[in-house]
């Protein structure tokens, strides 16, 4: 199974880099909204690590240099893999969502979370890409793997 998460955050890694070179190189055509997904998405990986390590998180929705992504996108693929690879799974994090309200998941749950959104948040910034005149990025899985 560790595997296969792997795979999943090598998949998220991979397009999350794409998705910010597509923007990057159309810096001009894309609006506010775009930005603010594109930090949204990669804020929630690195919250996600963070809950499960007990660390200091960012913001839900805060906008980070727009030269820093490339950065915060490698560190929270590092991290999720370290996560992976040196933890069990299987054991239940307390956590407190962004408005203080306390939960318990699995480190599998939150991790496979993470994934799943990160896909979500890739597919309304490609929606706004079109909208703008910018091809989308064709993110799909199976494209991945061919």
């Amino acid at each position: 199974m560790k595997e296969k998460l792997i795979d999943l955050f090598e998949y998220t890694y991979h397009f999350n880099t794409e998705m910010i070179k597509v923007i990057s190189e159309n810096s001009k055509l894309v609006n506010d909204k775009t930005i603010s997904l594109i930090n949204h998405t990669l804020n929630a990986q690195q919250i996600w690590n963070a809950r499960i390590l007990g660390e200091v998180t960012f913001e839900v929705w805060q906008i980070n240099p727009f030269e820093s992504l490339e950065k915060i996108n490698h560190g929270n693929f590092l991290k999720s893999i370290d996560i992976i690879s040196n933890l069990d799974l299987d054991t239940k994090i307390e956590y407190q969502n962004s408005r203080g309200t306390k939960f318990k998941n699995s480190i599998f749950e939150m991790l496979f979370h993470a994934v799943n959104h990160s896909t979500y948040h890739r597919g309304q910034i490609n929606l706004l890409l079109k909208e703008n005149g910018i091809s989308p990025v064709l993110t799909d899985y199976i494209f991945y793997k061919r």
